[in-house]
């Protein structure tokens, strides 16, 4: 009998999947536990298996495309000799079936988020809802995510010229995109940069014994600011009209990849010392160098970081970390001259600069807030190394 493999519910709150890579091909022949596909949400990209062995007779989407909880992606035939494949028994049309479906909006987009006159655009637009990434609060789709779905091919803004290269815009590169597309277009930012003065900090970590980078002490000071400050540890929530103040401290730490940036996160950050969040740290950044993060290390922080280390440059204007209402840049330290104690001294700065939604947080918070990271990164003996 023919099998229909649907997508299953791989993590709390994920609603769709977009396919990043089909490890089978119609005619393969599977056996149990065979990895089939790998599929990408907003939390990890995951390896699914096949449940049970069997030949491919049909595969349902390609490469790039958003995959609903429950559609069917794959049928398998149970006998190797294969066969006709049967229906899918849930609607989930083929890829090139979507272009060619029929005006009215399928069924699967009765449980998006949108207003009346958005459906009846995306009726129009001969656009399927359940497809649509909402850029609006709370993932609500709007006129203007309609109008770009509808969007035919390339700009033709964009001159052809047979030397260009033509990358596909899909995958984590097109998660990022629609993310820092909606923070910038949902959250009113401003950036606040103050200088810190962080001798004290070099000279304490290199008497430090074991490989310590700065960042765990960061996020220990940032802690310590958001406890003093919790409007920068919160959400809006703008369907309900409340503001969030959360009383956990997951601090997200932006990491760059191969395929992009991504922001594993180390919870309930105030119960850990230094070290502990630094051995999470490079615990995190190995999985990720590997590929090997799961939807539990990603997603769900209530603050991010982002350094760029060495190349940490003079300045930045980070994008918000949407839907958090604070995001901190921490810059490279250099030692520079400085007046200390009356005298000119050559002292070791940095530069800090934080982002901030300024519908939540108040820009006098803001440099409060900053000003006691700043405090805590210039005396550490303030922070808890064990």
């Amino acid at each position: 009998m023919p099998f229909e493999f649907k997508l299953p519910d791989i993590g709390e709150g994920v609603v769709e999947g977009e396919v990043v890579r089909w490890l089978v091909g119609e005619g393969d022949v599977l056996t149990e536990d065979q990895p089939m596909v790998e599929v990408m949400t907003d939390k990890a990209t995951v390896e699914i298996p096949t449940p049970r062995a069997g030949k491919v007779t049909r595969i349902f989407f390609k490469v790039g495309d958003k995959v609903p909880v429950g559609a069917t992606m794959i049928v398998l035939d149970g006998e190797a000799g294969g066969g006709p494949a049967a229906a899918p028994t849930k609607a989930a049309p083929a890829p090139a079936a979507v272009a060619a479906a029929a005006p009215a909006v399928p069924s699967s987009s009765s449980d998006v988020q949108a207003t009346p006159a958005v459906r009846k655009l995306a009726r129009e637009k001969n656009v399927d809802l359940s497809r649509v990434r909402g850029s609006g609060s709370g993932g609500r789709i709007t006129a203007e995510d309609v109008e770009r779905a509808a969007a035919p091919g390339p700009s033709p803004s964009i001159a052809a010229d047979p030397a260009d290269e033509r990358i596909p815009f899909r995958g984590l590169r097109r998660r990022i995109a629609e993310n820092m597309a909606r923070s910038k277009h949902t959250a009113a930012h401003f950036t606040y940069v103050e200088e810190a003065d962080v001798t004290e900090l070099v000279l304490l970590r290199e008497r430090t014994p074991g490989k310590l980078t700065y960042l765990p002490f960061v996020v220990k000071a940032v802690v310590a600011g958001l406890q003093k400050y919790p409007m920068l540890n919160a959400m809006l929530d703008e369907q309900a009209q409340e503001i969030v103040r959360r009383k956990r401290y997951h601090i997200g730490i932006a990491a760059a990849t191969a395929e992009g940036l991504i922001v594993p996160v180390v919870r309930d950050a105030e119960r850990k010392s230094i070290r502990q969040i630094a051995q999470e740290i490079d615990a995190l950044g190995e999985k990720a160098k590997t590929g090997k993060l799961a939807p539990s290390d990603l997603g769900g922080s209530t603050f991010t970081i982002t350094s760029l280390g060495l190349l940490g440059g003079v300045l930045a204007t980070p994008i918000l970390n949407y839907p958090e209402v604070a995001i901190l840049g921490v810059h490279r330290i250099r030692k520079r001259p400085a007046v200390f104690e009356g005298q000119i001294a050559i002292r070791d700065l940095m530069n800090l600069s934080v982002s901030i939604d300024h519908r939540v947080v108040d820009g006098y918070e803001g440099a409060q807030f900053l000003a006691e990271v700043i405090r805590h990164l210039e005396s550490p003996g303030l922070l808890a190394l064990d």
